[in-house]
């Protein structure tokens, strides 16, 4: 079988997959959050903390929650990390020092699980288990519970109330985060992953020699790595390595895990604003920037340019044997146009067109389907733009869902727009322009470049992957990296609560004559153009100085 038809093959294989499960889990977790019982569990966790689930907050409230809980989850975490050598459990590894420490405590209370230290050499079990997978599970639901809150916005009217954040982070944990990840680790520890706490050990090597490994509850947070979009790995190399990705079917598997949550929202706001075609617009949207980005990688990896790509079959450089090139694009592209950051093979080892790809799926917001409650309300925002584009043209009042999209409104989406693409220019700028960042740079040139751009792309906008060619275990890089990961995350936050409060304050609008129908393929169209041209426009220049450079000279 040639390696492009396997690989559309496994693309055709996981579509069915994730079509299998779009309609029971957007429906599930719709009732999950119009619920108003409460599991037993549930109770004893809000009474441990001392809150009272069934009280209505409007935004300011809820953005107090949102922020309270991330503070006090990044002060849990550093200090994890630094009393890290007095802990049980260790492996003898000694506190992490505090640059790295709030580097790490920022990118897995984000969702963004930037790693600048090597995974199996720095953490001990203690630190992996109870601090970093716990982060794991609470990220991603505060994701999910914005995005909840922007959706209650659309269908609720004549009231500032968006629920209670309490509720959202604790029902996203227990009744949909840790169930389908349990699922997935035994599905994972079946198929080779492993699974234990076993310290460091000499294994002996086929060419003789040994090698130090140390083991560790792999699977259960390679489970939840996925589920929530994180893409932390327990080892440096991650989801190339056999610990945590085994097998090509764990490969498909693993990509499965990062994109049903992603794209079930969708369904789920259909159900929440009561108009199931309205989820299929915005699906249908993110299924086509997706399936769009995955054709051009294929595109570009597979290309023949020498008998080097001819006798591998395509850009094998940094790619495992065990996945070749299509089910390396997939993922590449599935991890990026999320906020996961996994990776089963280094963007840097890309075509230059190819490391061009992830770096624009991650600057498109990564809508696409984006990260867990994320990606949703990334794609809301956009479309508001483009509704009020759209009413521009048209030359009436821009209305989505019922709602007008007036002057306040409007503010709020601009400001969320514009806060990524400020902190991944801005800080770029000063690394290229300052000697120290220079040094940890292992290319010069256009390629060197895509480094820097990279990874503050991958930073501000929570995803987490690296382009492997920079080392970013440094002072500055450690600082200002953790610094774009807090704003990149929390200020958009800000504004889309502020949003969702004041649609939930309006009274419907009913659709006349003149309304856009944004349950139409004409909307999916137009809102597809609204990201790619306002993306276009923003980073096109930056792009054109690292990878289009580097592509159009190779």
């Amino acid at each position: 079988m040639s390696p492009v038809l396997a690989g559309v093959l496994q693309l055709l294989a996981l579509i069915a997959a994730l079509a299998l499960a779009y309609v029971p889990l957007g429906d599930y977790m719709a009732k999950v959050y119009s619920s108003d019982k409460h599991l037993r569990v549930e109770k004893w966790i809000y009474k441990g903390i001392g809150a009272n689930p069934n009280t209505e907050m409007r935004w300011p409230a809820y953005l107090r929650g949102v922020l309270a809980f991330s503070a006090v989850s990044v002060l849990f975490l550093y200090l994890l990390q630094r009393l890290q050598g007095h802990l049980p459990g260790s492996l003898g590894f000694a506190a992490i020092d505090p640059d790295q420490a709030f580097n790490t405590a920022a990118s897995f209370v984000t969702n963004t699980n930037w790693q600048s230290y090597y995974g199996e050499q720095a953490m001990g079990h203690v630190v992996q288990t109870g601090g970093l997978a716990v982060q794991n599970f609470v990220s991603a639901a505060v994701g999910i519970a914005v995005a909840v809150a922007l959706v209650r916005g659309f269908s609720r009217s004549r009231t500032g109330e968006l629920g209670n954040f309490w509720a959202d982070l604790v029902r996203g944990v227990v009744r949909i985060l840790l169930p389908l990840s349990v699922v997935a680790a035994i599905i994972l520890v079946a198929c080779g992953a492993i699974q234990n706490f076993a310290g460091i050990h000499s294994v002996g090597q086929f060419m003789g020699g040994s090698q130090q490994w140390n083991g560790g509850a792999v699977a259960s947070q390679e489970a939840i790595k996925e589920v929530g979009t994180n893409g932390g790995g327990y080892f440096n190399a991650n989801s190339a390595h056999p610990f945590e990705n085994p097998t090509p079917f764990t490969n498909l598997f693993e990509i499965f895990l990062l994109l049903v949550i992603p794209f079930a929202l969708t369904r789920t706001f259909g159900r929440m604003v009561g108009s199931i075609r309205q989820g299929y617009a915005i699906l249908a949207t993110m299924a086509t920037i997706w399936l769009g980005f995955i054709a051009l990688m294929m595109w570009t990896e597979f290309a023949h340019h020498g008998p080097a790509f001819d006798i591998a079959g395509g850009a094998m450089e940094g790619k495992e044997n065990r996945f070749g090139v299509g089910a390396s694009s997939i993922f590449a592209v599935s991890t990026t146009l999320t906020s996961t950051g996994a990776v089963d093979s280094f963007h840097s080892s890309f075509t230059g067109l190819g490391g061009g790809i992830t770096i624009l799926g991650m600057q498109l917001g990564e809508i696409a389907p984006g990260g867990t409650g994320s990606g949703l309300y990334g794609m809301l925002i956009m479309a508001v733009i483009a509704v009020f584009i759209a009413g521009l043209m048209v030359g009436r009042t821009p209305e989505y869902l019922g709602k007008k999209i007036g002057t306040r409104e409007i503010k709020f989406a601009a400001c969320y727009i514009l806060i990524t693409p400020a902190l991944v220019l801005i800080f770029t700028a000063a690394a290229m322009a300052l000697p120290t960042p220079g040094n940890s740079m292992t290319n010069s040139g256009a390629h060197g470049f895509s480094e820097i751009l990279y990874a503050y792309s991958s930073g501000a906008n929570n995803n987490g992957s690296a382009f492997a060619g920079l080392n970013a275990d440094t002072q500055w890089f450690n600082s200002t990296i953790g610094i774009a990961m807090l704003l990149g995350r929390f200020l958009p936050m800000v504004f889309v609560l502020a949003l969702a409060g004041s649609l939930a304050e309006q009274k419907p609008v009913p659709a006349t004559a003149g309304t856009l129908r944004t349950e139409k393929p004409l909307f999916t169209g137009l809102l597809v153009g609204a990201i790619l041209i306002i993306t276009g426009l923003t980073y096109f220049p930056a792009l054109a100085l690292g990878p289009l450079a580097e592509g159009l000279a190779s």
